[in-house]
């Protein structure tokens, strides 16, 4: 076994999962991987995500990986289940639990709002897990699709960015929502909009912030975390179009990407 935390995603949204991890845990190494010759997952058949879930959770246990962190929040609503059993032994993390888990606590009158890709809010995931930490809340759940390519684009700010978030997120605004979930590792980026359009009452919880913190208590409470005193290291794969990945990446993880390696499923 390495002594590196596994992280995938279909694309280079789990990046803001990595950064906070490095963020959190500055000693730890990592191996990330981006399934981009096939993302976008949100739109597939649950078959099909957790086939490339599996595919590609597979290629980083064959790296020695001590734990897995799915940073696709498609993937952890659909997936996590069968990836735990395909997996015994090793930790197994999705960005869902602790995102819902957050929001149950964070929210003060139990109308909480999850804006995801369509495949995720079509498994309803985030629903059933808030619901599990806070029976009766009230939650409002909106797919917004174009957040993705508006973060990629880097049209995260302006007027195009708040035309977009305003018809997306009206629906939630009128249900009179205390809480938001950003339940796509893109939207991070889009915080400043969004957080403008939702108003100072509503509180925005970060998956990728709140998995960090959950990766590090499972360490703690696993005893897998490092006691090397040196430098981190984090290693890149992805599936298709490597140079574009770091340019993309580098906005991601508000870092340079020194190399990306290409590998096939």
């Amino acid at each position: 076994m390495s002594d590196a935390i596994g992280v995938f995603d279909s694309g280079v949204g789990g990046l803001t999962v990595l950064k906070e991890i490095s963020r959190l845990l500055p000693r730890e190494d990592t191996i990330y991987l981006g399934d981009t010759a096939r993302v976008p997952y949100g739109t597939r058949s649950a078959v099909t995500i957790r086939k490339y879930a599996l595919q590609t959770a597979g290629f980083l246990v064959s790296k020695g990986v001590k734990m897995l962190v799915v940073a696709c929040n498609t993937s952890a609503a659909v997936a996590l289940p069968t990836l735990r059993r395909s997996f015994p032994g090793l930790p197994v993390l999705g960005v869902t639990e602790p995102g819902a888990k957050a929001a149950a606590a964070a929210t003060t009158g139990g109308r909480v709002g999850v804006i995801g890709t369509e495949g995720t809010i079509r498994s309803g995931a985030y629903e059933k897990a808030i619901l599990r930490f806070r029976p009766g809340t009230r939650i409002v759940a909106r797919a917004c699709p174009l957040f993705v390519s508006l973060a990629e684009e880097g049209w995260v700010e302006g007027k195009v960015a708040h035309l977009v978030a305003a018809e997306y997120l009206e629906p939630l605004r009128a249900g009179g929502i205390d809480t938001l979930v950003l339940g796509c590792t893109h939207y991070p980026l889009l915080k400043g909009t969004i957080r403008k359009v939702m108003g100072p009452r509503v509180r925005l919880i970060d998956s990728a912030e709140e998995t960090a913190r959950a990766v590090r208590e499972m360490l703690e409470r696993t005893g897998l975390g490092t006691t090397s005193r040196r430098p981190s290291r984090h290693r890149f794969f992805v599936t298709d179009l490597p140079a574009k990945f770091k340019v993309l990446g580098r906005r991601f993880l508000d870092a340079p990407i020194g190399r990306a390696y290409q590998v096939d499923m």
